[in-house]
């Protein structure tokens, strides 16, 4: 998966806490009283302002360049610090065309497993390329 690595801003606020934010993202702000803590839960405002940027279909920015970010005056700065982010992988409509008998079993199965049956042939492709399916495969053929 593709990853860009954005620019943040740690700076110190009030009662010890940690605060983290990103210039690209406004409004998406982390903050700890531990460094680590508040370093794990920017990655995960990061991730979550990219993945609702993704699902408004809105363009994800390019990352700024260190030497562009501006600090207030007024920030505690502690450090600037580069955060991963990894870019959605969209979703793309196939037409596939396929025996009634088996999207009724599709159905039945991914209903039984809380998931749409985009999701179901999602899961099994991705098992079966990935490595998890060549048993399957064997077992489809020894069936034949």
């Amino acid at each position: 998966m593709t990853q860009r690595f954005y620019p943040a801003v740690m700076e110190r606020g009030e009662g010890d806490v940690i605060a983290v934010w990103f210039p690209d993202f406004p409004g998406c702000v982390a903050a700890a009283t531990e460094q680590q803590a508040a370093v794990a839960k920017a990655q995960d405002a990061l991730a979550a302002a990219v993945q609702a940027q993704a699902e408004r279909d809105e363009a994800l920015p390019a990352p700024s360049a260190f030497q562009d970010v501006d600090v207030p005056e007024d920030t505690d700065f502690i450090a600037l610090i580069a955060i991963p982010a990894t870019l959605p992988n969209p979703s793309e409509r196939v037409n596939v065309y396929l025996p009634k008998a088996l999207i009724e079993r599709m159905d039945r199965r991914a209903s039984d497993m809380g998931m749409s049956r985009s999701s179901l042939v999602g899961y099994a492709v991705s098992r079966l390329l990935d490595g998890a399916g060549p048993a399957a495969v064997a077992l489809v053929k020894a069936r034949k």
